[in-house]
């Protein structure tokens, strides 16, 4: 009896040792800790749908952090609302050899809501609250989740960020086969996957994925990362069923369903609007009126309760409060637009500074934003309704060039939003500046924005004096001691430009030596940062947006000077844009700087990428080239 208990003790102890060996750092491959802050060992989600209205996500996880910078990839988190329940959620805690440390249980996980600010909602998160003591430590940590929501599946990549790498990274998923179960691998070249597929059911495998690192100018995560996406035909949504097979069928569920009776408004409401539209017949100007007037009187508030997280609110309800997320006031002035005869579709959206587009190939709810768009003449007009501030028919970074839902009564479809070409997206400076005999500089220029450069610029309308001159001073870096005399601002939306016209002054612009004295001739707009070399560049390169600057300078030199030296009038032609300096000397005292730069948008192999930072580099040494001043003598 005793030699059994003992071979049972034995076995055990083994077992358990090599448990702990598994989770030591010692077993992790060097590979796999080259350029890393974190190692997933293990990442597997199993998720099962046995109807429209159940789906569980069980998930193991266990990653090794190795630095504090690691700590963003512990990922231990669950949101939980009415339709989602938490069944189990736990973590475990071991030190570098493998060692239970510490074991958190779900009553010790920290619990917030999520509302805060302009979001409303009922999600809670509840997430792991653990400051560690030393490194490295790994976490083992297992949930399990349910929820009657199936019209979002998760998408699943084994790739989670830069410094981080894989070990193991798993995925199945289960259907019932009513429901019309479908997916989509995208950017599988990149990895070795081991894969089972069926008809209702997948999985995937990968092991062994090296830490990546970021490389500048790289495209979108979505163009390069790996991954899967999942949709049913037959699907729930917070109480509602929904049913689509293809863009147009979504599109127009989204309307009967998600749409339909919320555009009603007030007799007193469409009374007030059509009185302020008076006996204006154009249609677009007609949606100028009716856009100012509800940028005049909303401001944006997220709300994300229940289906009310995809239903926009009633539009007379938007009206009586003078709020609403990107859904409600997009519906609420669709619905204005309305009552004045003028169509409009709620157009559904990635917003993102990154194009993101929705995917024509593969139909499934996608987008996070609301967006509206009016027809006409044969192509659409955009409104981004959450803004009080932008421009009628302007888009902007945050919408532009990608692939949208356009949501019709019938024929919806997937549209592509504005592009702003890079010849229309402007900066055209002109000013003058005086050099003194101490080798400071006076002078004052205006500038004035168009297209993407206008919209990275009318926000400066609202910034307080303080907030201007710190932006001023970092814009105008290579003047040193900048002090700004001038800051008179104008941002003529109808025209969509802004107009900055500005004075400076600073002491000791110019180096001198002796009787000598050297400035940089491009004081105002020096494009200077040279992208970073890579030996190894891994990742194909991407201008997202181009544009087109040019400046007209004229240079006072101080009396007593002679110029002994200037730079030579200069073109740098590349597929990548173009570059043109010219300096005419206009008098013995006075000089004319011409200057335009064109970057011309685009995508590119990684081959590419060094001749395009060499571009930059010549760009950058030319608008920093100097004028040299001799004292005359006599």
């Amino acid at each position: 009896m005793i030699l059994r208990i003992s071979v049972v003790l034995l076995l055990l102890l083994q077992l358990n040792a090599g448990a702990q060996e598994n989770l030591t750092v010692a077993a992790i491959p060097a590979a796999l800790t080259e350029n890393a802050n974190a190692v997933i060992r293990l990442d597997q989600t199993d998720i099962t749908i046995s109807s429209r209205k159940s789906m569980k996500v069980k998930k193991t996880r266990i990653v090794t952090i190795l630095n504090d910078n690691g700590l963003g990839y512990i990922d231990a988190s669950e949101y939980y609302d009415k339709s989602t329940d938490i069944n189990s959620i736990e973590a475990v805690i071991y030190n570098a050899f493998g060692q239970q440390v510490k074991k958190i249980k779900k009553k010790d996980f920290k619990e917030r809501a999520v509302s805060e600010g302009s979001i409303i909602t009922d999600s809670k998160l509840i997430s792991l609250d653990y400051t560690p003591v030393q490194y490295p430590f790994t976490i083992v940590y297992t949930s399990e989740t349910e929820t009657s929501n199936t019209a979002f599946i998760p998408r699943w990549s084994p790739v989670e960020g830069p410094y981080a790498s894989v070990e193991k990274a798993a995925f199945t998923i289960t259907c019932n086969p009513e429901l019309g179960f479908r997916y989509k691998e995208y950017n599988f070249e990149s990895i070795n996957a081991e894969k089972q597929e069926a008809a209702n059911s997948y999985s995937v495998t990968v092991k062994n994925l090296p830490a990546p690192k970021p490389e500048d100018y790289s495209p979108s995560q979505d163009k390069l990362r790996p991954h899967v996406l999942f949709g049913l035909k037959k699907f729930h949504l917070e109480g509602v069923d929904g049913e689509a097979d293809t863009w147009g069928s979504l599109g127009s569920w989204i309307y009967n369903s998600l749409l339909n009776g919320t555009d009603e408004l007030t007799p007193e409401t469409q009374a007030k609007i059509k009185a302020l539209v008076g006996n204006e017949t154009d249609p677009l100007k007609k949606a100028k009126i009716v856009y100012e007037y509800m940028q005049g009187r909303t401001r944006y508030i997220s709300i994300q309760l229940g289906i009310g997280g995809w239903k926009p609110m009633a539009a007379k309800d938007v009206d009586r409060l003078g709020y609403g997320d990107c859904k409600a006031l997009s519906n609420y002035t669709r619905a204005l637009l309305k009552a004045v005869g003028v169509d409009s579709y709620y157009t559904v959206v990635y917003g993102d500074r990154s194009k993101r587009d929705m995917r024509e190939d593969f139909v499934s709810m996608q987008g996070n934003h609301v967006i509206l768009g009016i027809p006409d003449k044969g192509k659409m007009v955009w409104l981004e309704c959450t803004s009080q501030s932008m421009p009628f028919g302007f888009q902007g970074d945050f919408t532009d060039d990608r692939m949208v839902l356009l949501v019709k009564p019938d024929k919806s479809e997937l549209v592509r939003t504005a592009v702003y070409y890079s010849k229309g997206n402007t900066q055209v400076s002109k000013g003058s500046y005086a050099i003194t005999e101490a080798g400071a500089i006076s002078g004052g220029l205006v500038i004035t924005s168009k297209g993407t450069q206008y919209d990275t610029r009318f926000v400066l309308e609202s910034k307080s004096k303080e907030e201007l001159d710190e932006i001023y001073k970092s814009g105008f870096s290579t003047i040193n001691n900048l002090k700004l005399k001038k800051t008179n601002l104008k941002n003529n939306k109808d025209n969509q430009e802004f107009i900055e016209d500005i004075a400076i002054e600073a002491e000791n612009y110019c180096s001198k030596t002796g009787n000598r004295m050297m400035f940089a001739v491009n004081a105002f707009n020096q494009y200077s940062h040279v992208p970073q070399r890579y030996r190894d560049r891994k990742n194909p390169f991407e201008i997202a947006r181009g544009f087109y600057d040019t400046d007209e300078i004229t240079i006072n030199l101080p009396q007593g000077f002679t110029m002994e030296a200037k730079p030579e009038n200069i073109t740098i032609t590349d597929k990548f844009g173009e570059y043109t300096a010219e300096y005419v000397v206009v008098s013995p005292t006075q000089m004319l700087f011409r200057r335009s730069l064109l970057i011309n948008q685009g995508s590119y192999d990684s081959k590419e990428y060094e001749n395009y930072r060499l571009f930059r580099e010549k760009i950058a040494r030319n608008d920093n080239a100097k004028v040299v001043l001799v004292k005359n003598t006599q």
